[in-house]
């Protein structure tokens, strides 16, 4: 169940799952923390199952409902159980985008590729480092 977390970021289990989605060291997640506690645009949700915290995914959706990932985390004894695309099912219900787009890297890419994303490479964008952008297109509901 996604509930939103973004008035608690600072609770040490919101900050450590926060802290594997971003560059590993303080400073950034210390930025993360303030952009998500500043900006009321982006949205902050945690993954809960059986009241324990699990994952979070923060998010911005625009005025055509484009949704960007800016974060997605599991924590690592959680990974590969199926969290990750419940996020998605949850929050594609909740916030009904007309399109979820994202950036990653090789370590993830294929998470996304393997819940329907479309998977372009940007190249070595730092060094040793190739990233993805990742676009999901979500299909107009028949009536």
């Amino acid at each position: 169940m996604l509930v939103n977390v973004k008035s608690y970021i600072r609770k040490p289990e919101v900050t450590e799952l926060l802290s594997y989605a971003v560059f590993p060291d303080d400073k950034s997640l210390d930025g993360a923390i303030k952009h998500y506690e500043e900006t009321e645009s982006w949205k902050l949700y945690g993954f809960e199952d059986e009241k324990l915290l699990v994952g979070l995914i923060g998010f911005e959706i625009d005025e055509e409902r484009v949704l960007t990932v800016n974060h997605l985390a599991i924590l690592p004894e959680n990974r590969l159980k199926g969290y990750g695309r419940g996020i998605f099912f949850e929050l594609l219900e909740a916030q009904k985008p007309s399109r979820i787009i994202t950036e990653t890297d090789e370590d993830a890419v294929d998470f996304y590729r393997n819940i329907g994303f479309v998977v372009v490479s940007l190249g070595e964008i730092y060094p040793g480092v190739e990233r993805f952008q990742c676009i999901y297109e979500v299909e107009d509901e028949e009536e």
